[in-house]
């Protein structure tokens, strides 16, 4: 019986001939042997692989938030900018909002494992979060009235296109 077949708990018909491959990326050809495909990645993906970083941030034996403290950290950073939002100091809030983005980037990038907060690749996970509190942070700064920041051509951009629109 193949490996296919013994996955799927079926025998092979007797018109399905049986292919033989060699390696993750045996393709069969015309003839029924394989060979290589184009790319690195198999034609048909079975499993779903783990992000780098994506195991538990402490040991098995710990409780299941111990597990997750990075996620939670940045969670519960960004509850607390969304309840001080709430309250009406809508500049602290989104300052936090950002901040909380900025120190999951911070801890993707530091720590070799961080559970939860692993969604894509590293790389993927530094950006995304990374350019996100990047935003919020500079637009939390330039909100009006009384912009903390103020950054003259984006300035000229908007005045542009309101009085242009």
């Amino acid at each position: 019986m193949s490996a296919e077949a013994e996955g799927t708990g079926r025998e092979p018909s007797p018109a399905e001939p049986e292919t033989e491959v060699r390696d993750t990326v045996g393709v069969p050809a015309a003839a029924g042997k394989p060979r290589r495909g184009a790319g690195r990645f198999p034609m048909v993906t079975r499993d779903t692989a783990r992000p780098e970083g994506g195991g538990r941030a402490a040991s098995g034996g710990a409780p299941a938030p111990a597990r997750q403290w990075p996620l939670l950290a940045v969670l519960g950073t960004v509850g607390l900018g969304l309840l001080v939002t709430a309250f009406d100091a809508f500049r602290f809030g989104l300052l936090l909002i950002g901040l909380a983005l900025l120190g999951g980037a911070g801890l993707r990038w530091f720590l070799p494992r961080v559970g939860m907060l692993a969604v894509r690749s590293r790389f993927t996970d530094i950006v995304t979060y990374g350019l996100l509190g990047c935003v919020i942070v500079l637009l939390a700064l330039m909100v009006q009235p009384k912009p903390w920041l103020e950054i003259p051509f984006l300035d000229d951009a908007l005045h542009f296109t309101v009085r242009n629109g």
